[in-house]
């Protein structure tokens, strides 16, 4: 019997799959975030509206330990990651999370640290695109998981802050002078890290944090047709791009092209490719499996 909570490993019989290798997920129970998966998409939701979604020690391992897992599900293609009512997240709780923290030593807390780090690891590590739809506040912790996300998805009503900087911390907070430069470029990261002010809807889609806004009415919607779109493409190929992206992040251009040769060598070995090609000779649209 599967317990709540769980991510429980299903045996496929499949001659071609290594045994007790593949995860099922579709059917699994989430105990501190919403989750549900639709035709290989899965949503994530960040489910304390009441509060503005903030997150906890119980959930930020949760989202760890999911992320993990989704590397080996064969049933999720895509994931959305949302939060409940009008706010994406307000990053840690802070009678939940700060408050227990001023009390830690610390080895305890860098073992805290360390996790929260691992929730970005695990999402940049898993072969699935993750659409985050951010409407409302999208804070502290928070903006790092819309910033760990592959796309972003905001509204003009959105507030983006990393506001270590306001709460006595360093902006250096899972992996954010790493990524945030990336995605705004150096200086309006170091902007937005040593001030911790907030950017607004329109701000962070000129920037390029957002790759566009929606009316938030529509926001779930754009995000989950994305998604939708992106689950009937070669989610094969999909998940070599996520991975040649990280990568590359390290690579000289000569180590990058070799590179992708070897990756683009192993996309057109797939049953996809082939698929597309036949698809293209007789005039018609490819219907991608992911293998």
């Amino acid at each position: 019997m599967r317990e709540k909570g769980t991510v429980t490993r299903h045996l496929r019989g499949d001659p071609h799959r290594l045994p007790d290798s593949r995860l099922q997920l579709a059917g699994y129970r989430a105990r501190h975030v919403g989750y549900q998966v639709t035709d290989r998409v899965a949503t994530i939701t960040l489910d304390r509206p009441a509060r503005k979604n903030p997150l906890t020690f119980e959930s930020y391992a949760e989202l760890r330990d999911l992320f993990r897992a989704m590397a080996y599900a064969d049933d999720v293609a895509v994931i959305v990651l949302t939060g409940a009512g009008e706010n994406f997240c307000s990053g840690g709780d802070v009678h939940e999370i700060i408050g227990p923290l001023t009390a830690l030593d610390t080895p305890g807390l860098l073992a805290f640290t360390r996790m929260t780090g691992d929730v970005i690891k695990a999402m940049r590590a898993c072969p699935q695109p993750i659409v985050a739809a951010v409407d409302g506040v999208c804070a502290g912790a928070g903006a790092m998981l819309a910033l760990a996300s592959d796309i972003r998805l905001g509204t003009a009503r959105s507030a983006v802050a990393f506001l270590f900087a306001r709460v006595g911390l360093a902006g250096c907070d899972m992996g954010a002078c790493t990524l945030l430069p990336r995605v705004v470029g150096q200086g309006r990261a170091a902007e937005l890290l040593y001030t911790g002010r907030k950017m607004g809807g329109d701000e962070a889609e000129r920037w390029g944090f957002f790759n566009r806004l929606c009316d938030p009415a529509q926001l779930d919607a754009a995000a989950h047709a994305l998604a939708a779109e992106l689950a009937s493409g070669p989610t094969f190929a999909a998940g070599m791009t996520k991975r040649m992206l990280h990568q590359e992040w390290n690579m000289g251009l000569d180590e990058a092209i070799e590179a992708e040769a070897q990756a683009q060598a192993l996309c057109m070995a797939t049953n996809d490719f082939h698929r597309a090609y036949h698809a293209f000779v007789a005039k018609q649209k490819p219907r991608f499996e992911g293998d």
